[in-house]
């Protein structure tokens, strides 16, 4: 059985440390390989790594980063393929859906490719007699993203393309269920001209991650995961003088108006809710029925669950594939019985799922519950599964009232005709990424991606301009340059313009 090795300097690494973890093929239920954990010796070495590579590339032209930003692109472009075979076999996802998410990943490394315009400072000619003010932007040094298995390479190439061409050197700790995708990436770097030691791959579990966190060469630390993690990542990065941007988990509630188009929203409803097997830190997994159309909207979703195509993620027929270890399987089987017994209806079944010729696969159907209620743990915690619940709410005001009490503010949605609904909904919800009949609003590479309470711990989101902001920092000159001849002027009272 072959072994993923980490990649430090430019190169495989095997490190000193032989603990390995199985990574398994979610559709077959077999393991496929192995994957090294880290030691905190094996960690350092990636950090050394960057840290010896820093001087130099923070000091390499915007231009020059530019260049090897489009090569990069290119290459990744080319081998969407290849990508995706290996997020697909190692996350089960379908082949679709995984090559979606490169291509999501695919337009940050885009934006990065502006960095010449995007690190431009500010200037002010004379602010005070013979004297002129100015401001850039430097890079923070080494970086390091800490990613989820859901998104093997668009979540990492959320943070490394801004963080590299802001001038970063980077080390990436991603998940050890599906670690290919970011050798596959390293490879590509490597292609694309990036000098050696500047993205660094290091896998691990909790000595990894800590190791990241205390270590006093890293500068910053981004992060994709679940909300008790991601408070505990902020806490201890910032607690060791770190910048932290720790992105958690999500509740994401999609409100459904009686004047809504029934089938539009019970189509998307369908997509946002089964699609990656709803293992997506934006999925919906909350659709609240507003009046009446709260049967009209259970009736046309129970109808599109029931329709969906789950199997294999190799197989093209596939809309949706398997959830992604056996643990995960038996959790969220475990809450759809408990949804039932705390008095929900499971108006479509998704236990006891089985597809003809993988048997051993991490199988679960979509499942719709209806009559949810706040109370239930099928609605307090985030299933990250194909199940849709739905609450019934008597108007548009009551069901923003329900998302804002919800500690979670990922991403929220709302179905509806009524421009003035709509205004209300996006101006009421405390939530950092809104849909108006879209129901996965993850925003364009341009904008930033973040939610609020207890989906972030830290002020910054993640890619797009508050992604340059997170990856560098701002200097401010304030020059003069006298003529020989001219008195000094100097004075012991504060400086002031005249």
């Amino acid at each position: 059985m072959s072994t993923i090795s980490h990649w430090v300097a430019g190169q495989p690494y095997a490190g000193e440390s032989d603990r390995t973890a199985p990574v398994f093929n979610p559709a077959t239920g077999q393991q496929q390989t192995e994957v090294l954990l880290g030691s905190q010796a094996d960690v350092e070495a990636g950090i050394q790594a960057a840290w010896d590579a820093f001087p130099a590339w923070s000091q390499t032209s915007v231009s020059a980063r530019a260049k090897i930003l489009f090569a990069f692109r290119e290459l990744v472009n080319a081998n969407i393929d290849r990508l995706a075979e290996a997020i697909t076999d190692e996350h089960g996802k379908v082949l679709s859906d995984a090559k979606g998410e490169v291509l999501r990943g695919l337009e940050v490394v885009e934006f990065a490719c502006g960095i010449p315009s995007l690190l431009k400072g500010d200037y002010s000619d004379q602010v005070s007699t013979g004297v002129d003010s100015y401001s850039f932007r430097e890079p923070l040094g080494v970086v390091a993203g800490i990613t989820p298995f859901n998104f093997p390479a668009m979540v990492p190439m959320w943070m490394f393309p801004v963080a590299i061409a802001c001038g970063n050197t980077f080390v990436l700790k991603p998940s050890e269920r599906d670690p290919s995708a970011s050798l596959i990436i390293a490879e590509l770097w490597k292609q694309a001209g990036l000098p050696d030691g500047v993205f660094n791959v290091v896998h691990g579990d909790k000595v990894a991650v800590d190791t990241i966190l205390d270590s006093p060469r890293v500068s910053a630390v981004s992060f994709v995961g679940s909300t008790p993690i991601a408070k505990y990542i902020h806490e201890r990065g910032t607690a060791n003088g770190k910048r932290v941007q720790a992105l958690g988990g999500a509740k994401n509630h999609a409100i459904i108006l009686p004047d809504a188009e029934v089938d539009f929203a019970a189509d998307h409803l369908a997509a946002a809710a089964f699609g990656s097997a709803g293992e997506r830190c934006m999925a919906i997994s909350a659709a609240v029925a507003v009046g009446s159309a709260g049967d009209r909207i259970v009736e046309a979703v129970n109808e599109r669950a029931r329709a969906v195509k789950v199997g294999s993620g190799r197989d093209a027929g596939s809309e949706m594939g398997p959830v992604v270890t056996k643990q995960a399987q038996e959790r969220i089987l475990g809450l759809i019985d408990t949804g039932e017994t705390q008095g929900g209806q499971v108006t479509v079944d998704g236990r006891g799922y089985s597809v003809s010729g993988f048997e051993d696969g991490f199988w679960v159907g979509p499942t719709v519950i209806d009559q949810v209620t706040t109370e239930m743990d099928v609605y307090q915690q985030e299933i990250f599964g194909p199940v849709l619940s739905v609450v019934r709410s008597d108007s548009v005001d009551e069901a923003i009232a329900l998302i804002n009490s919800n500690p979670y503010g990922n991403g929220t949605a709302i179905f509806t005709n009524s421009g003035e609904a709509a205004r209300r909904f996006q101006r009421g919800v405390h939530v950092g990424m809104i849909g108006i009949n879209v129901p996965v609003p993850v925003p364009m590479a341009f904008y930033s991606f973040g939610g609020w309470k207890d989906s972030l711990f830290g002020d910054k989101h993640i890619h797009g301009p508050e992604g340059v902001g997170f990856y560098t920092r701002a200097k401010v000159v304030t020059a003069r340059w006298p003529h020989v001849s001219h008195e000094s002027e100097a004075s012991f009272h504060f400086p002031t313009a005249r």
